[in-house]
């Protein structure tokens, strides 16, 4: 977090202090073998609505895939290395100069793929919007403001989707 606001030109601490005491939670993902892997998907694809996610690939089976350039390009399990995906709250604290990354996970026709991801959150009395240092740099904030607690109803009331998520928060122009 501290890198993260330097390369935004904001003091090192400004996100870091954003996440202190913050949320965490941690998910074990299975996906058993599937002889019809191409009729099914392991987890439909989203962005996370967290700031930060962890993902450890356990085995050596690939299923991860991330969206770019309007492709799904797979993302290559190497052993002991996390993935770190920025989140939508990340995307929308940095007034959308990081972008959450939209992805998906499918099913492998022979083998079983187990992946660990830990997320992290602000604190649930906190607030989720757009950094005011960088709203004053680009003159306008891309996203609205809202408590931490409005927002994670807002996600829970939604399903996955893409990155539409991020639809609800943007501001019109």
């Amino acid at each position: 977090m501290k890198f993260m606001s330097r390369n935004l030109g904001l003091n090192s601490e400004t996100l870091a202090s954003k996440f202190e005491d913050g949320t965490q939670g941690m998910r074990i993902n299975y996906y058993p073998p599937c002889v019809e892997a191409d009729k099914v998907i392991g987890l439909t694809p989203h962005s996370d609505a967290t700031g930060l996610t962890l993902l450890l690939q356990v085995n050596d089976v690939q299923g991860l895939q991330i969206k770019k350039n309007g492709k799904w390009i797979v993302v290559k399990p190497v052993p002991g290395a996390f993935i770190v995906n920025i989140g939508d709250i990340i995307e929308i604290m940095s007034n959308g100069e990081f972008k959450s990354i939209e992805h998906r996970a499918v099913v492998n026709p022979e083998k079983q793929r187990i992946s660990i991801a830990a997320f992290h959150s602000p604190h649930i009395k906190g607030i989720v919007g757009p950094l005011p240092d960088l709203v004053k740099k680009h003159c306008k904030a891309n996203y609205k403001t809202i408590s931490t607690e409005d927002y994670i109803r807002l996600i829970v009331t939604n399903k996955l989707d893409g990155k539409t998520q991020l639809d609800f928060l943007k501001q019109e122009d």
